[in-house]
């Protein structure tokens, strides 16, 4: 039940639909005695949109998530790593599969690191943990990884896939159930780093130990508390991406899931 809920409202929590649903409810309101108050709608999420589409608002919310585990905290070249944990997100499915090759989007930098990773440490197991995220299924993530893993030179038996998972909660159980860690071993967990609280926070929930090792960084810092968006579409996709995050930290914590708001 949580799955299809949270998806619903995601939805509708998004800064972009909301606004976006709040405005065509306005013109609506245009054809009833409600002409005022739809005017007011309207013009409410004119301002919202533009607001979130070039303040640097988005910004503002995805650097404290992204600032809490540093860059290079999770390993160091010396280090004994006995699994590096590769969690989804990075390919399309539904365009993979169309066009029968794997088809990254922005936060590809989960793979690249992984490739880099499995060099770094030649013995450590490479896991990747990612199924379909749609509300009613689709093709895994992981049905796409092997070939794409074993283009970077990864032994397959180096490789394990985790396919079921549909929400990071599930990444960190399934993936738990999977490798059976052992009290001694050291894991990384590789994820955007904006993504990657609400990552720790589950898989400590789960009881299995893992090292962050964030990538895919979307803010550059300071600078980026004044820098205005130039293009409407990319705040409204940095405030969409950083709020969704936000609502999931309160979602798990509410639901028992984490057992911090911002681990």
């Amino acid at each position: 039940m949580f799955f299809p809920l949270s998806k619903v409202l995601g939805f509708v929590a998004l800064p972009s639909n909301l606004v976006m649903l709040v405005a065509l409810f306005g013109v609506a309101l245009l054809f009833t005695r409600r002409k005022r108050l739809g005017q007011g709608m309207m013009i409410a999420s004119l301002l919202t949109l533009a607001i979130a589409g070039w303040s640097p608002l988005g910004n503002w919310l995805m650097a404290p998530l992204e600032d809490r585990f540093p860059a290079g905290r999770g390993a160091g070249a010396q280090d004994s790593v006995n699994g590096i944990i590769i969690l989804g997100g990075a390919i399309s499915p539904e365009v993979s599969g169309a066009r029968g090759s794997v088809a990254l989007n922005e936060a590809a930098e989960r793979m690249t690191a992984a490739a880099d990773l499995a060099r770094r440490y030649p013995v450590a197991r490479i896991v990747f943990s990612g199924g379909s995220g749609q509300l009613f299924g689709g093709a895994a993530e992981a049905d796409f990884v092997l070939p794409l893993f074993e283009s970077f030179g990864i032994a397959r038996e180096r490789i394990t896939l985790e396919g079921r998972s549909r929400n990071t909660a599930e990444n960190a159980r399934f993936t738990k159930e999977l490798v059976q860690p052992k009290a001694g071993e050291r894991w990384l967990l590789v994820t955007s780093a904006y993504h990657m609280p609400r990552s720790i926070g589950v898989f400590r929930n789960e009881g299995f130990a893992v090292d962050a090792y964030p990538v895919d960084w979307r803010t550059a810092g300071a600078a980026d508390a004044v820098r205005p968006f130039g293009a409407m579409s990319a705040g409204l996709g940095r405030t969409d991406a950083a709020l969704h995050e936000w609502l999931g930290l309160l979602a798990y914590r509410l639901t028992g899931r984490t057992a911090k708001l911002l681990p």
